[in-house]
């Protein structure tokens, strides 16, 4: 609380203390009826406190009320008069959803209309006199920056409190779908009408790598794609943020969600095939996690399970394709890490040319023949040949392995 007013600040002894108290006194007798014209004018400039509003009349009218004697006991110099009827409202208008600059014009317009109900008793009971009248108002104005300190305190903390509770909710809920309702499958259509998304529709998983610890790796996601007609509802773990995104179902729906993704993402991120219920979510997480963990280095930053599906299928089983790897690479792995990646990333650069020797040899600025030369020599050591298409599949599936596993370059069985 601001300091009250002290017998030294105005030099007149009790007098100025007392007319407070008398005028106070006079006014706590027409409480009723003062908090019934703050009302009045309240609604009448408010929209927001007016019949459809969240907050009815009767309640308004209470807190008005109780604002309005806390102010009058500050002014009669009653001890200890807490700020609890500012903090009260303050508290209510956050859980009501009413607008904090709503919250604080209610709180100008009650504190003007005091100072005019002060100004006409004075006039017409002649109970202070204006000398002492002006001597209250410097009070007055600071009783009122105190209650609108006091409610915009108690709105922020609630307000911030009610976010955490509605985050934590909405976190379990997507929880509850993604793990399929715990056995329980009315929890997913329960969840679904929660979280305000379809049971049936078309819908992808996301998964995203955070940056860090509990950090959001698509931060402002949700309303990027409600920008875009779709729906969605996100989970954060330690090292992921997951998401349920509910698209419409033309063809380009998966091409604007990979695209709103690769705006915001500050990692990598993987996006699973569609599927048309929300029950199928687990299976759809499954493969969210498998692209992600699938991307390699040189891979776009948002990768989709369809896109690649030999390679996803390579991460899905990590100790089997690491097993794998060695067993088709063979003797290539064990040469110096200069000569095997140079070898490695030949054949990288020919299969994604088709295996064009002539374009591989652009790409890594060499000669054709060089390229020849390398591919032989993984011949050589792997004991297949480029040009037997068994033998070639295996070389890429060994090679998706180790891009994708970098475990790979040691045998998993050592």
């Amino acid at each position: 609380m601001g300091a009250l007013l002290s017998e030294e600040s105005t030099g007149t002894g009790k007098e100025p203390v007392d007319a407070a108290r008398r005028l106070a006194t006079a006014l706590l007798g027409r409480l009723p009826q003062l908090a019934e014209e703050t009302t009045h004018r309240i609604r009448e400039e408010l929209s927001v406190y007016q019949a459809a509003g969240p907050t009815t009349r009767d309640e308004l009218y209470t807190t008005v009320r109780d604002n309005i004697e806390f102010t009058l006991r500050r002014l009669a110099r009653e001890e200890h008069v807490p700020l609890d009827a500012p903090r009260r409202t303050g508290r209510l208008r956050a859980e009501q959803g009413v607008p904090l600059s709503a919250v604080q014009s209610a709180f100008r317009i009650g504190y003007q209309n005091f100072w005019g109900a002060m100004v006409a008793e004075a006039g017409r009971t002649g109970i202070v006199t204006d000398a002492e009248l002006v001597a209250m108002a410097g009070d007055v104005w600071r009783f009122n920056d105190e209650s609108v300190t006091a409610v915009v305190n108690a709105y922020n903390e609630r307000a911030a409190a009610l976010t955490v509770q509605r985050d934590q909710q909405r976190s379990a809920l997507v929880d509850c779908v993604l793990r399929g309702g715990m056995g329980n499958p009315g929890s997913v259509l329960e969840a679904a009408d929660l979280l305000t998304l379809p049971y049936d529709g078309t819908f992808a998983v996301v998964v995203a790598q955070v940056p860090g610890l509990a950090r959001q790796a698509l931060p402002d996601i949700e309303p990027a794609l409600r920008d875009q007609d779709m729906g969605s509802a996100w989970r954060l773990t330690p090292d992921a943020q997951i998401g349920i995104v509910s698209m419409r179902g033309d063809d380009e729906a998966m091409g604007r969600l990979v695209e709103t993704l690769r705006l915001l993402t500050v990692q990598r991120a993987g996006v699973s095939p569609r599927y048309t219920r929300l029950d199928q979510t687990p299976q759809a997480l499954h493969l969210a996690q498998v692209a992600l963990a699938g991307a390699a280095p040189q891979d776009e930053t948002v990768s989709l399970f369809d896109d690649a599906p030999l390679p996803m299928l390579v991460v899905s089983a990590p100790s089997t394709a690491s097993r794998i790897g060695h067993q088709v690479l063979g003797e290539l792995m064990d040469l110096p890490e200069a000569q095997r990646d140079q070898l490695l990333h030949t054949m990288s650069t020919y299969f994604r040319v088709d295996g064009s020797a002539e374009k591989a040899a652009k790409l890594l600025f060499c000669h054709a023949n060089t390229v020849r030369y390398r591919l032989r020599r993984i011949e050589q050591l792997s004991g297949r040949s480029f040009e037997r298409r068994l033998d070639s599949a295996e070389l890429y599936i060994a090679l998706q392995a180790l891009l994708r596993l970098p475990e790979v370059v040691r045998d998993p069985l050592e």
